[in-house]
């Protein structure tokens, strides 16, 4: 490292701090890093000390700290001020990492769902699910928020309102894909509709959260309509002519989503239920 009485030249010390000559010289522009010494021969020089300093600047840009918020701390070296500073910015960092990590589980969620591409139309099939954590609001609740006249755009904008509201409320974070939990039926099928859901991001302790537990799940997929009344009678159709148990709820998602269910031929669903013996009769089993 090129040094001269101790002093370090601007490109070493733009090399100490990752960094490049052209930033070194835009801060000491703008007063925010200057050199501590100038040669005789009119170089400037850096002190290896000021490396902290450029790091402080560094952690403070990254944050969105405003510059001249960050010439004030640095020139001012006042306890108080700097430490109010730094609470400011963590809670800045934080709201931030809640962002990304809702921004991860939506992409999360609907690249599993995606995935679901080579999987055949109305063929029932068998494979090991992940357990899910559900938003799930109750029927009854939801017609007592709209008129019993609704259409189903409006009964959305309930579900979507109510959703927002409750997320707002208790700090969830969901994904916004709209499903339904159905009841057992007869003769094993589903049944009647108990509760609209959407998944969200981890376990919660409020009312109405419910899980959808890991298993190995028989499942359907609806593809190119919107209208999955067919899927829910090939899957009955099918319990019964193979015999099936299945166990708790029924339930049906959305997989197109946001990113392709506006055109009807792209709309993609899937009807699910827990079996009891998936992994005695399948030598080969996927996992979602």
């Amino acid at each position: 490292m090129e040094r001269k009485k101790g002093w370090l030249t601007s490109g070493a010390f733009a090399a100490l701090c990752g960094t490049t000559k052209e930033t070194l010289r835009h801060y000491k522009d703008i007063s925010l890093l200057s050199p501590a010494h100038q040669g005789d021969n009119g170089y400037f020089y850096y002190d290896v000390e000021q490396f902290y300093d450029f790091y402080a600047i560094a952690i403070f840009r990254q944050t969105g700290t405003p510059l001249e918020e960050v010439r004030r701390c640095l020139r001012g070296r006042d306890a108080a001020q700097t430490l109010a500073l730094l609470r400011e910015q963590r809670g800045r960092l934080e709201a931030e990492r809640q962002k990304l990590e809702h921004m991860d589980f939506v992409l999360s969620s609907a690249l599993r769902n995606l995935e679901f591409g080579p999987v055949s139309d109305m063929t029932p099939q068998t494979a090991w699910f992940e357990r899910e954590h559900l938003l799930a609001l109750p029927v009854e609740e939801l017609e007592g928020l709209m008129a019993p006249t609704a259409s189903e755009d409006e009964m959305l904008i309930a579900v979507l309102e109510r959703c927002q509201e409750l997320c707002g409320q208790y700090g969830i974070q969901t994904d916004f894909q709209l499903g339904a939990i159905h009841r057992p039926g007869e003769e094993g099928g589903p049944g009647t509709i108990s509760h609209l859901y959407t998944r969200i991001k981890e376990k919660a302790d409020f009312p109405y959260y419910m899980e959808k537990p890991a298993g190995h799940y028989l499942y359907l997929c609806c593809r190119g309509r919107w209208d999955i009344s067919e899927g829910y009678a090939v899957l009955k159709n099918y319990i019964l002519e193979q015999g099936l148990k299945v166990t708790g709820s029924f339930y049906a998602c959305d997989l197109a989503g946001f990113i392709l269910n506006s055109v009807e031929k792209n709309a993609a669903s899937m009807i699910s239920a827990r079996r009891l013996d998936g992994s005695a009769s399948y030598s080969s089993i996927q996992k979602y």
